[in-house]
């Protein structure tokens, strides 16, 4: 099969973009991307050098702040990933190709540890609790987006070069603009629920303690009056919750094991009965895609560090945690970090895992790449692939 260039994948096999609307647009995400890439990089690092400049303060984390260097930093691997992107719609040399691939194997890990503390934001926010810094959810909602599109270039770019359709990833005819292909609804295997349950059991021990807090009772060295005038300022929201025995970061940890089950099983992929005006129609996939990879990065960094670091103060490799807040003890504190990580992580890892199981079953195809065009090379070995995992449910979708 004959290779689209870049101009020939752009003008793409559909009706004009004027005519079609933003469905079409979205549709030829291969030809945009590097350039929106490119754009959001000149952005960013504007923000951050401006930020440096004038000592606005953007948090890490609760106790930490970035250094102006560091957000130089930033800017600069900003820049260099927005001319990688540009270079991923020209045809380059190998040393040209080997920059261009050490730039965004550079700048995507980068830019994804950059929107760590996402999960935080969304707890704060469920709260009703307001945002702590504009900057520092500013900063993460910008990464996100910037560590989105590059992944969307990287992606396109690897399909090009290895003579596939930079959408699909599938050997067909034509360009990338075409209607969509949608497998049938389907379960994630058995090793992957089982694994994403064990993941999740993580939550328990941590959970509980939060319960038996909210509910008046002493556990680890926090007293019920403790925990109650630790939590005197929370918003009316988190308080009226208290009151019937549910702390908001327990129930947000509950909207993230009702995301795990939506990615695991078929509900998760056409809406249920229950959705009433949406019951039947096909669940788009980024609906569930999106919250699942910006809240497991953030929750899978949190959850590691606590790990290891609470094993090591107990044995005394590291000086010993004291006593602060509502806790009377340092065992506790020490406890509870612990809890905190394996709960943060085992849902991180979770989300990670249903999201890779989720995002491979219900990838969509070119259209193209689903029917059999006689004497179209690499037939043989498309075809079983797509009969395999679309079956007898094969069905045109109009969005990319």
């Amino acid at each position: 099969m004959t290779v689209p260039t870049q101009s020939q994948a752009t003008a793409g096999s559909g009706p004009p973009m004027e005519a079609a609307g933003w469905r079409v647009w979205l549709r030829r995400w291969p030809g945009w991307a590097p350039h929106a890439a490119a754009g959001w990089g000149v952005l960013f690092a504007g923000i951050e050098v401006s930020w440096s400049a004038s000592g606005a303060t953007v948090p890490w984390s609760p106790d930490a702040a970035y250094a102006p260097a560091v957000q130089v930093f930033l800017a600069a691997v900003a820049v260099l990933a927005a001319a990688a992107c540009l270079a991923t719609t020209r045809t380059l040399a190998r040393r040209g190709r080997v920059m261009v691939a050490a730039a965004l194997i550079l700048a995507v890990p980068v830019f994804t540890m950059g929107m760590a503390s996402l999960p935080a934001y969304f707890v704060s926010l469920m709260a009703l609790s307001g945002v702590e810094s504009a900057t520092g959810l500013a900063h993460d909602l910008l990464s996100a987006v910037g560590a989105a599109l590059l992944i969307l270039v990287a992606l396109s770019y690897r399909r090009r070069r290895r003579g596939r359709c930079p959408r699909c990833g599938q050997d067909h005819a034509g360009g990338f603009d075409g209607p969509l292909a949608h497998p049938v609804p389907s379960v994630a295997s058995k090793r992957t629920r089982v694994t994403v349950y064990l993941l999740m059991c993580g939550l328990l021990p941590w959970a509980g303690v939060k319960t038996v807090w909210t509910l008046g009772g002493d556990a680890l060295g926090v007293t019920a009056q403790g925990w109650r005038d630790v939590n005197a300022g929370s918003s009316g929201f988190a308080k009226a919750l208290a009151s019937v025995g549910i702390d908001v970061t327990v129930l947000a940890a509950m909207a993230g094991g009702f995301l795990l089950l939506g990615l695991l099983y078929r509900w998760g992929q056409v809406f249920p009965r229950w959705t009433l005006v949406l019951a039947g129609r096909r669940v788009p996939r980024l609906l569930p895609l999106l919250p699942a990879w910006l809240s497991a990065a953030g929750l899978s960094v949190y959850g590691v560090f606590p790990v290891v670091y609470a094993p090591l103060t107990a044995t005394g490799v590291l000086p010993r945690m004291e006593p602060s807040g509502a806790f009377t003890t340092g065992s506790g504190v020490t406890w509870m970090v612990l809890f905190g990580g394996v709960g943060f992580g085992g849902l991180g890892f979770g989300l990670i895992a249903a999201a890779r199981s989720y995002s491979a079953r219900t990838r969509p195809v070119c259209a193209g790449a689903a029917a059999r065009v006689p004497g179209t090379p690499g037939e043989a070995r498309v075809l079983p692939k797509i009969a395999e995992a679309y079956g007898q449910g094969l069905t045109g979708g109009d969005d990319a």
